[in-house]
C-alpha cells in the first residue's frame, strides 16, 4: 500500500540529518513508502558535488561541509524550512526531472497562497521572486530512492549568503518570505509545503496504479 509520511525533525545538525537519510534509503528502496522530512539546521554552508572553491568568498566562523548532493554551495540556518524528500522514484512514476519540477511547483504554489508570484528557471534550478532566489534545490539518487531536497527561505538571517556565490552564481541575490509579506510562522509554511507535496505524490501513485490495472 502506497503511503507518504511527513516527519517534523525540528532543528538539528546537518550531519545528523544526512546520516539518518542514508540509513533510511536501505529501508525505503523498492517499496511504496515515501517520507517528507521537515527540518531546520544550525548555521552551516554545504558544498555540493559540483562545488568550486572560488565560490567560497569569506566563510568566517560558519562551518563548511562537503555534501553528496548535486549543485554548488549554499547556506542553511534557522528560519529556513528544508523538505528532505526520500522517495522511491519508480514506484511513484517519477523521473529525476519530474521530481525537480514537482518540488519547484510545490514551492511556487505555496508562495501563491501568500500572494507572492514566483517562478522556476530552466537554466538555474530553484525558485525565484523577481530574479532573487527564495528556494534552493539539490538531490541525489541512491538505489532508486531520492534524498536531499529543497530549502525555502522563510524568516532567517540572510547575511551568510553574502559570504558565498549562492549556488555558484556571483551576484545572485536571495530573498525570503518574511521580506515580502512580513512576519511568517515557520510551522505554517512547513505544514503547507509538506501537505501539498504529499497530496501530489499520492495523486501520482494513484494515477500509476490506475494505469497498471487498465
Amino acid at each position: 500500500m502506497t503511503e507518504v509520511i511527513i516527519i517534523d525533525r525540528g532543528l538539528e545538525a546537518y550531519e545528523q540529518t544526512h546520516l539518518a537519510m542514508k540509513d533510511r534509503i536501505e529501508l525505503l528502496k523498492g517499496g511504496e513508502r515515501a517520507e517528507i522530512w521537515c527540518v531546520q539546521h544550525h548555521g552551516i554552508f554545504t558544498q555540493g558535488q559540483a562545488g568550486k572553491i572560488e565560490h567560497l568568498l569569506d566563510l568566517g566562523d560558519i562551518p563548511l561541509v562537503q555534501s553528496d548532493r548535486g549543485g554548488q554551495v549554499t547556506y542553511h540556518g534557522p528560519g529556513q524550512i528544508i523538505l528532505y524528500t526520500l522517495i522511491p522514484l519508480k514506484n511513484f512514476g517519477l523521473s529525476v526531472r519530474d521530481l525537480v519540477r514537482l518540488l519547484e511547483n510545490t514551492v511556487i504554489a505555496q508562495l501563491a497562497d501568500y500572494g507572492i508570484e514566483a517562478k522556476a528557471c530552466s537554466e538555474l534550478p530553484g525558485v525565484y521572486v523577481d530574479d532573487k532566489k527564495i528556494a534552493s534545490l539539490g538531490l541525489r539518487i541512491r538505489h532508486g530512492v531520492s534524498f536531499h531536497g529543497i530549502a525555502v527561505n522563510v524568516n532567517m538571517d540572510l547575511e551568510p549568503f553574502s559570504r558565498i556565490n549562492p549556488c555558484g552564481h556571483p551576484g545572485l541575490e536571495v530573498v525570503q518570505i518574511s521580506d515580502l509579506i512580513g512576519d511568517t510562522r515557520l510551522e505554517h509554511v512547513a505544514k503547507g509545503l509538506s501537505g501539498h507535496l504529499k497530496q501530489e505524490l499520492l495523486a501520482l501513485a494513484s494515477h500509476r496504479m490506475t494505469g497498471k490495472t487498465k
